[in-house]
């Protein structure tokens, strides 16, 4: 049986024998940790099956994307970034196809304790995704593309739901735009914007990316939190 999460829209498989037949039952999502309720109740498909199926049809094979291609895999545990991570500990996903350039983001991504992981493809990075709320995405905009305004990451990310994507911060890496470019972060709906020309000082922007965006949603947080919808 294929399963869809309402929330994250993460599918994942459950093998037929092993789903209760004539029963309505719940399951987690290994992606977002939402409960999900599948109903055997009837003798029809489930509604995930055919939200699958229908989402499979309406796209021609040689329409489908990257995202298309994830969304449609099932869950295997070998795709997960990390085995074990402390409750506090900080991750982040580093997604840049140049060696030199990867290095320098990764000692400044150190240096501030986060623990990386650096997918090779953007496939790879949209699996790990599927397992992993990352606190922190650094991404080239031409990373796995020649052309940055169809980057698959890029498009990944601006699908989430708002409860999730709002718990990420997304750094962008750009030869197009001015490091700190507010607009152009709010036009391109990630949090920093660091141009290549200044890579070598990326702590520096990172750390007052982070500063200006916690002071910024400190009191929207707040709010959420007394309210109870985080």
């Amino acid at each position: 049986m294929n399963i869809t999460c309402e929330n994250c829209r993460s599918k994942f498989k459950i093998p037929d024998e092993k789903v209760p037949k004539g029963q309505k039952f719940s399951l987690t999502c290994p992606q977002c940790n939402t409960k999900v309720v599948v109903d055997t109740r009837s003798d029809t498909p489930s509604s995930s099956d055919n939200k699958l199926e229908s989402s499979d049809k309406s796209k021609p094979e040689k329409d489908k994307t990257i995202i298309d291609e994830v969304d449609a895999d099932i869950y295997d545990a070998s795709d997960k970034p990390f085995d074990f991570v402390e409750e506090g500990v900080k991750t982040a996903l580093l997604c840049e196809p140049d060696a030199a350039l990867q290095t320098k983001i990764k000692t400044g991504l150190h240096n501030m304790d986060y623990h990386i992981t650096t997918p090779q493809l953007p496939k790879d990075a949209l699996k790990q995704m599927r397992f992993h709320v990352f606190d922190m995405v650094v991404l080239n905009e031409r990373f796995g593309t020649q052309n940055p305004d169809m980057n698959p990451v890029h498009k990944y990310l601006d699908r989430l739901n708002m409860s999730i994507r709002r718990n990420i911060f997304v750094t962008l890496i750009t030869d197009r735009y001015r490091t700190m470019d507010n607009m152009a972060a709010f036009n391109k709906s990630v949090n920093l914007i660091v141009n290549l020309k200044n890579i070598d000082e990326i702590e520096k922007i990172l750390r007052r990316g982070i500063a200006d965006y916690e002071a910024f949603y400190r009191v929207y947080k707040r709010a959420l939190i007394k309210t109870g919808r985080v």
